[in-house]
């Protein structure tokens, strides 16, 4: 045994222990080599970096492809699960909604049963009209933006810049102002009315429709101007109420009206004419006021009467008067994206304003939009919103005086204790202040621009006032293109009509100086 383990043993000898089969192999020894792992390392090392270039080479597209997909069915699983929740809880025999529903379902179906017989016999009725009800929806929605944007068109109108039109003095101060006339020529004149506009207006606006007819039979000379920045006038920094009563002393002077001549203040152009009787009241002979506005903020009015007017208001209005007094910078914004942005638009929409049935019914016609839109594109000529937020600085700041001012008053004047003392015994110097001519005042019950508690205040420090209350007349009804309505001014303020002047009968009725010495040898023989 210890010789068969020996490393004696030899290959023959192991042969030997085989028996012969008989069988030789004659060709060359079989080679046999060890496994070798270099062609499966080097298919590893391959398919490992096929698999980084197919990662490389998946773009942004197939990325997001593959995202929108995952989103989807989820989605749609979601949608699923949701259905299955409603079949489980709300549309189950017992629910509530089935029990309300089932009989007028039950009801409406057994109606319209017979509609299932022009549906296809290939599908369910259920999803027949499912498609029919879902291409019904998109026809009217598509039948709806087509309606919108037709009917949108038309009514987008861009500003016209027109040429220069106006009449021009110049001011003492440099300035130029535009104005315009209308009715008599100055020398046939028996009365003469000078209107300022009010915001977002011009000259143009006067008396809106007024006939000439109408001004012709009272003999009226109609007197407008463009307020500084406004139209075709030049710009007045740091201009106030009391140069704004001069400019109009001073055109009053340049277009020939020696005598006194009538206000007509309507809306905020109010404000000017309650300063113009406030500093040259020796000039006025009377005001006509139309819807008056007075300061928002004015301290004689009292908590009440300031609610009353203010909550009249629609918030955008009350936020610019807001702006107006603390932060009038701020105003440009605004201004430049409704009137300034070079686009008409309605009167309600452009200047913030709530109106009454009678004003919404006359801003749909024609007549009214065409004067509108001319207005509008003459007070804006300049494109400058200076002369704007001015206007509205001067709406909502301090005024310089009070309309109590205008009050009729008896005032002396006593000087030192001498003259007290002289009073004791004697009468002293009295006189009258505040305007001492006569004040009308218009104002419709439906306004919601000037409500009626405006009135209210003015009759309470200006007794004297005399107010024509209008009921169902909203803000714009009574002013625009109303031939009564101006008729019942005119003869509210004129009385009945006499024509313009006759020059040859006034020339006849007046003495030449050789028949006036004539008459004075008579008298002496």
């Amino acid at each position: 045994m210890s010789e068969v383990r020996g490393s004696n043993f030899l290959p023959e000898e192991r042969a030997s222990l085989v028996d012969d089969s008989g069988i030789r192999y004659a060709g060359e020894p079989i080679g046999i080599f060890p496994p070798s792992f270099e062609t499966t390392s080097s298919e590893f090392v391959s398919g490992d970096s096929r698999t980084k270039e197919s990662e490389e080479t998946e773009s942004l597209k197939d990325q997001v492809k593959g995202f929108a997909v995952a989103w989807g069915e989820i989605l749609l699983e979601f949608g699923r699960g949701c259905r299955d929740i409603a079949q489980q809880s709300l549309l189950t025999d017992d629910s509530y909604i089935v029990r309300k529903l089932r009989k007028p379902f039950a009801n409406v179906s057994g109606r319209l049963k017979f509609l299932n017989e022009f549906l296809p016999e290939d599908r369910h009725p259920a999803q027949a009209w499912s498609v029919i009800f879902f291409v019904f929806i998109l026809a009217v929605a598509a039948m709806n933006v087509n309606t919108k944007n037709d009917s949108l068109v038309p009514l987008v109108k861009k500003v016209r810049i027109h040429p220069p039109s106006a009449s021009h003095i110049l001011l003492p101060d440099g300035r130029r102002m535009a104005y315009h006339e209308q009715g008599v020529p100055a020398d046939r004149a028996r009365f003469s009315l000078i209107a300022p506009h009010s915001f977002l207006s011009s000259r143009l606006a006067g008396i809106p429709g007024v006939k000439m007819s109408l001004l012709e039979e009272y003999g009226v000379r109609l007197v407008t101007y463009d307020l500084p920045g406004f139209g075709e006038s030049d710009p007045h920094l740091g201009r106030n109420l009391n140069s704004s009563a001069f400019d109009m002393l001073y055109l009053s002077n340049a277009v020939g009206i020696s005598d006194k001549f009538w206000l007509l203040g309507y809306s905020s152009g109010a404000m000017h004419a309650w300063a113009s009787l406030r500093y040259i009241p020796n000039r006025i002979a009377g005001a006509a006021m139309l819807a008056p506005m007075i300061n928002p903020y004015e301290r004689g009015m009292t908590k009440e009467e300031m609610k009353k007017m203010w909550e009249t208001w629609v918030p955008r209005r009350k936020l610019l008067h807001f702006l107006a007094r603390r932060f009038p910078k701020f105003l440009s914004y605004f201004y430049r994206q409704s009137f300034l942005s070079g686009k008409h638009d309605r009167i309600d929409n452009q200047l913030y304003l709530s109106l009454g049935e009678r004003d919404k019914i006359l801003i749909e016609k024609s007549i009214f939009e065409e004067f509108w839109h001319r207005d509008v594109e003459e007070s804006i000529r300049q494109g400058n919103p200076k002369p704007f937020i001015e206007e509205a600085e001067l709406q909502v700041s301090g005024w310089g005086f009070s309309l109590a001012d205008l009050q009729v008053q008896r005032k002396c004047q006593i000087r030192g204790i001498l003259s007290w003392l002289r009073s004791l015994w004697s009468q002293a110097e009295c006189e009258l202040t505040g305007f001492l001519g006569p004040i009308h005042i218009w104002q419709g019950m439906d306004d919601r621009v000037i409500p009626p508690s405006v009135v209210d205040y003015i009759v309470r420090v200006l007794p004297e006032a005399i107010v024509h209350k209008l009921p169902n007349e909203g803000h714009l009804s009574y002013f625009f293109f109303c031939d009564k309505c101006h008729r019942q001014i005119f003869s509210t303020l004129f009385g009945v009509p006499q024509g313009p002047l006759d020059l040859k009968v006034e020339m006849e009725q007046t003495p030449s100086e050789g028949d006036d010495i004539a008459v004075a040898e008579s008298t002496t023989e």
